[in-house]
């Protein structure tokens, strides 16, 4: 099974891979097979289903479609013309995309929120329909958004599922116990073994694109860092991330801090992150934008706090970190629609702790450990956002699971790498789990922390 590490972490805008990358590149293809056609149609409607429906508005869906509709793509749109593009597309009722004509579609009309059952296949589904000009249906296509910006059609679903294997992957592997067992049998560590794989599928440049992930991340952390200010949704949610860094510099070097400072550190950059996703800003799925802050800020907490860091071991982090990634995704969910946080937060610890113990120098064995320490310990997590923002409990939730990820690491690294519950046995915990949860709790809003808040 192959994944690609740029799969994994893809730049694009927030608050949702799911809820808003998705649906804009499902519109994106939608808008290709359009291009194809022999006549264009005039007029285009949109319904959302399932998760999709339910938490859509706090995650801008809409917006997310009618920006996909004109044209736009989450890893190039201008976040800062967003609001803008999209109140135009309001105001005259069409969408003129490239190399289309001018076509009807007034969102308070063609954009509908279905909040009956979800689609079968996936809890979160998208219709796409054209009609000509006597408003007759002329093309329909419906896509699943399956979480991490992962978009396909309703007849790619068991692919999806299953999975690829390209032919010329040197180093495949569909489980954790056959990661462990290829390197043994080829000596290689799990970073070297993924590199093998991207060089051979993706061709040469691997370094400058890991580095431009990486590079997008501390970017976002530092955006968010450097801002402050109440977040949109309604929720009046204050960032804290600028206030909590200003506070952590004006302390250094006073031994006035306590121990568990490095706490703080790690959950001050995911938040960073986390406030920039809940405004809209770009951030980089990791593997999720509801987890966005998690990798990042162990990445940046490598880096900058731990003795010996180096270039290399920022490459071999996000190497791991993303075959780890591949491996949940494969043979579970990354989805908060389909198995709850455990599949977002959850995922992103166990990759952070195996990125982290990697580049410390962890045996493969030891990586496979953190990944399961992290991953054991956020399962049965719901995903309840508040008014279906990706703001409470998310942004602090996103702290907390940098702050179990290093954890994890710090303690694979002090024992020997055996341990009781195998990683793969955990995924699929991951997976009965979320399979068995009520759909309360899995991003749509209607239990948990969403309906138990305080009267304003």
């Amino acid at each position: 099974m192959f994944l690609s590490t740029f799969d994994i972490f893809k730049i694009g805008i927030g608050p949702s891979s799911s809820h808003t990358m998705g649906p804009m590149t499902a519109a994106s293809r939608f808008l290709a097979e359009l291009r194809a056609m022999s006549a264009a149609p005039a007029r285009l409607a949109v319904s959302l289903h399932g998760s999709l429906a339910f938490t859509g508005r706090g995650h801008a869906t809409d917006r997310a479609v009618i920006l996909g509709l004109i044209g736009l793509l989450p890893a190039t749109l201008d976040p800062d013309r967003a609001e803008a593009q999209e109140a135009e597309v309001r105001r005259s009722g069409t969408v003129q995309p490239p190399g289309l004509p001018v076509m009807t579609f007034a969102p308070d009309r063609d954009l509908v929120f279905d909040f009956g059952p979800p689609l079968p296949g996936h809890a979160n589904g998208l219709v796409f329909r054209a009609f000509d000009a006597g408003d007759t249906a002329c093309l329909a296509r419906t896509y699943h958004s399956i979480g991490g910006g992962f978009v396909v059609e309703e007849s790619e679903l068991a692919t999806a599922r299953t999975g690829t294997q390209p032919a010329d992957c040197p180093h495949p592997f569909r489980t954790a116990a056959g990661m462990l067992d290829m390197g043994k049998t080829t000596g290689l560590t799990i970073a070297r073994m993924k590199r093998a794989n991207e060089e051979a599928v993706g061709g040469p440049g691997l370094d400058a694109r890991l580095d431009a992930i990486r590079d997008a991340m501390f970017a976002c952390i530092d955006r968010g860092l450097a801002k402050d200010g109440i977040l949109p949704g309604g929720l009046k949610v204050r960032r804290r991330a600028r206030a909590i860094h200003q506070q952590l510099l004006a302390e250094k070097g006073r031994n006035t801090s306590q121990p568990h400072v490095a706490n703080d550190w790690l959950s001050v950059y995911a938040m960073a992150v986390n406030e920039e996703n809940a405004a809209g800003g770009r951030v980089v799925t990791s593997p999720t934008n509801g987890a966005a802050g998690v990798v990042p800020a162990v990445l940046r907490y490598y880096r900058d706090h731990c003795i010996g860091s180096t270039l290399d071991g920022e490459r071999d982090f996000l190497l791991v970190a993303a075959a780890i990634g591949g491996l949940i995704k494969h043979n579970a969910s990354i989805s908060g629609a389909e198995v709850g946080c455990q599949g977002e937060v959850g995922s992103a610890a166990a990759m952070a702790a195996a990125g982290l113990c990697a580049a410390l120098g962890g045996s493969n064995e030891q990586v496979e450990n953190a990944a399961e320490i992290a991953l054991e310990h956020h399962l049965g997590m719901t995903c309840d956002p508040a008014a279906g923002l990706v703001q409470v409990p998310c942004i602090e939730r996103n702290g907390l699971g940098a702050i179990k990820a290093v954890s994890a690491a710090s303690l694979a690294l002090r024992g020997d790498g055996t341990h009781f519950l195998p990683l793969d046995n955990c995924i699929e915990t991951m997976r009965q789990t979320g399979q068995d949860m009520n759909q309360r709790y899995k991003e749509t809003s209607t239990g948990g922390i969403a309906v138990n808040l305080p009267e304003c």
